[in-house]
């Protein structure tokens, strides 16, 4: 029994990393294509409302009723958008050879 119940917060972890890779990469692709859109703010709200939307059924069907996998597969999904965020942040641009520090 508590084998079982260790695979299925596994697997609830792993669709979390899943949920959020859909959802950050599908943010991030919005935004790579914000500037070829006509109405930019619409492209964003109506990609937020459908990654929201998705988002929030795919936890509510990992759940299960159990709100010990909805922990486990929100785990995933931080772990994820923290593990994107050092991957796809831009390199910081050198001003001088001065820090503001000294």
């Amino acid at each position: 029994m508590m084998t079982m119940d260790i695979v299925g917060l596994l697997i609830a972890l792993l669709f979390g990393t899943v949920i959020g890779l859909f959802y950050f990469m599908g943010l991030w692709w919005t935004v790579q294509r914000v500037p070829e859109r006509r109405s930019p703010g619409l492209w964003m709200a109506a990609s937020y409302i459908i990654r929201t939307a998705i988002t929030i059924l795919a936890f509510y069907l990992v759940m299960g009723g159990q709100w010990q996998r909805l922990l486990a597969s929100l785990l995933g999904f931080v772990m994820i958008r923290m593990i994107l965020v050092r991957r796809l942040k831009p390199a910081r641009a050198v001003i001088g050879s001065k820090t503001s520090n000294q």
